[in-house]
Parts: structure tokens; C-alpha cells; sequence
């Protein structure tokens, strides 16, 4: 005797068929070929293209830039999304709205507006005793600026929905503020403020437009490597882009799956 399994959602398996149907058309069909493409390369002409001292240079800058821009929007990423729930404040509904601007903005226009402050005559570049622009700082300065929306709004919610009773509790049993802070609020901030850091950090590591401008591209110095992959694609060498963006996935996907280890093992234990 057959008996079926009740979802609680009608039309599961049609859902499920399309949805599997979108992400394979939009994600997977053109991932895979990226690897399709590398194949006619072979391993040993794979292995010399991604092993250059060009592009390895410019693997470590790109990955080092986006982690510390990353970490850099953590920590003031949560200080902004702590001051807009925690406080009124006159223009608090336009900081509010500012801070989502990275993500209606080109990020070519961001790209030039950062190197127009930072240059060595620019308005803010001008009264620096160092230089920002074309350097890996100002690369820093422009991954900062994209990736900071993505931890405000993951932190956002969770401080709005946090109980303050518990805070009140806390210092009920003479807890001072550091205290409270660290060992009531942040438990539950850390899950998303690490959420915000994946996507901060993964948005950052395939940026372009904005980087393109501010990095001065350099080789072996300020090249980022979508730049490498773009010049590639413009010397019509498609199966050199290919095999360097296949590096770069394979890398994301592991650092991604890492962080993602991490952010599962602290919602079991903490959360």
C-alpha cells in the first residue's frame, strides 16, 4: 500500500521543477561553462595561465582587499545599524535612506566620484600626507563603499526585533554596559553581522566598476583580477578569461562553504 506524503504547501513538486528549472538556466548552465571552456586548454597551458606571477599578484590583492574592506563594514556596519534603531535623531530617515545608495548608484559613476576625493588634488586626497588613490588603499576605500549596505540591513532587523527586557535583566544583576553588550546583545548580532559579511565579502571580491577606476591597474601592483579576466576577454583569449575565472569560483566556493561552516555551527551553539 502506497501512501502519500501531504505537503503543507500545495503544488510542492510543480514549484520545485521550476525553481529548479530558473537556477539551472540562470546559475548552473553558465557556471559550468566556465569549466566547458577551460577544457581545451588542458591542464598544463590551465596551470601556466593561472599560475602567473601577474595574475597570482592580482588573486592577492583582490581576495586581501575585499576581507579587509569586508571586516572594515562589519564593524562600522553594525555601529550604523545600532545608532538608527537605538536612537531618534533629526535626519535619521535620510541616513537611513544614504546608506542603500551603493546599491542604486553605477558603480562606474562610484568609481570615478571616489578617485575625483581621493586623487593627490582631489578634495579629500589633497590634505592626505599619503596617497589613497591608485593605490590598494583607495581599491579598499572603493570595496568598503559597495559592500557596506549588505551588513546594515542584515544587522537592522535583528536589532529591531531584540527583546531590551533582556538588556534590563542584565543590569538588573549588575551587569555594566561592556558586559551587556558583549554577553547578551552580541551573541545575537553575530550570526547576522557574519551573514553580512559573506555577502559584503563576496560582493567585493567580483567587483569592477567601481575598483577600475581608483586602482590605477598596475600590474603586479594595483590589478584586480575581473580586470585581468576583462582584458582577456578583449584580446579575444576567452579560454584564458575562463580558466582565471574558474580559479576565482572554485576559491569563492570554498572561503564561501568555510564561512558558511562557521555561521552553521554558531546558530547550533548560540543561537
Amino acid at each position: 500500500m502506497k501512501f502519500k506524503k501531504h505537503s503543507i504547501l500545495p503544488g510542492f513538486g510543480l514549484s520545485l521543477g521550476f525553481t529548479m528549472l530558473y537556477i539551472s538556466i540562470l546559475i548552473i548552465l553558465p557556471l559550468s561553462m566556465i569549466f566547458i571552456n577551460t577544457t581545451s586548454l588542458g591542464w598544463e597551458k590551465f596551470f601556466e595561465i593561472v599560475t602567473e606571477p601577474r595574475v597570482v599578484a592580482s588573486y592577492k590583492l583582490s581576495f586581501g582587499a575585499s576581507f579587509v574592506a569586508a571586516c572594515i563594514n562589519v564593524i562600522f556596519g553594525v555601529l550604523i545599524a545600532w545608532v538608527l534603531v537605538r536612537y531618534q535623531f533629526p535626519g535619521k530617515r535620510i541616513i537611513d535612506g544614504l546608506v542603500d545608495l551603493p546599491f542604486a548608484l553605477p558603480t562606474a559613476v562610484a568609481g570615478i566620484a571616489l578617485t575625483t576625493l581621493y586623487a593627490e588634488n582631489g578634495w579629500i586626497g589633497q590634505f592626505l600626507s599619503f596617497k589613497v588613490a591608485f593605490t590598494p588603499l583607495g581599491i579598499t576605500i572603493a570595496l568598503t563603499f559597495i559592500g557596506l549596505p549588505f551588513v546594515v540591513r542584515m544587522v537592522q532587523p535583528v536589532l529591531q526585533n531584540f527583546d531590551q527586557e533582556m538588556e534590563e535583566a542584565s543590569s538588573s544583576l549588575g551587569a555594566n554596559r561592556l558586559q551587556t553588550f558583549v554577553k547578551v546583545i552580541l551573541p545575537e548580532l553575530f550570526p547576522a553581522a557574519l551573514t553580512g559579511f559573506v555577502l559584503a565579502f563576496a560582493r567585493a571580491i567580483g567587483e569592477y566598476g567601481s575598483v577600475v577606476f581608483i586602482a590605477g591597474n598596475m600590474p603586479m601592483k594595483t590589478e584586480i583580477t575581473p580586470l585581468l579576466i576583462m582584458t582577456k576577454l578583449e584580446q579575444y583569449d576567452y579560454a584564458g578569461a575562463t580558466a582565471i575565472a574558474a580559479v576565482m569560483l572554485v576559491i569563492t566556493f570554498l572561503i564561501l562553504l568555510i564561512i558558511n561552516i562557521i555561521q552553521w555551527w554558531t546558530n547550533r551553539n548560540f543561537v
